[in-house]
């Protein structure tokens, strides 16, 4: 997790045709997030960028892709978020 000026970076991998979605903790360096779709038609992006803007209360407008679009690890602005909160958010200060 990186924050900049616009907001904070947030490493991800994600979990396609997952029973279920949601935030799963962590995977290595990322934070792990489960996807119901299957990765065809970037119907998984939609709903990958859907689940974390209901996360953080945040539009979806303010996800943005900044690299792996196509891949299972991916990297995402989320806009408007701070490293602190997002940390809070994912109860993350536990597992750190």
């Amino acid at each position: 997790m990186t924050e900049t000026p616009e907001g904070v970076v947030l490493n991800v991998r994600a979990q396609p045709r997952s029973s279920k979605a949601g935030i799963d903790g962590l995977y290595g360096d990322a934070v792990r997030v489960r996807i119901r779709c299957a990765p065809v038609d970037g119907k998984a992006n939609k709903e990958l960028v859907e689940t974390l803007a209901d996360e953080f209360g945040i539009a979806k407008s303010a996800v943005v892709f900044k690299s792996g679009e196509t891949s299972k690890q991916k990297r995402l602005l989320l806009r408007g978020v701070t490293a602190n909160a997002a940390m809070q958010r994912l109860n993350l200060g536990k597992m750190l």
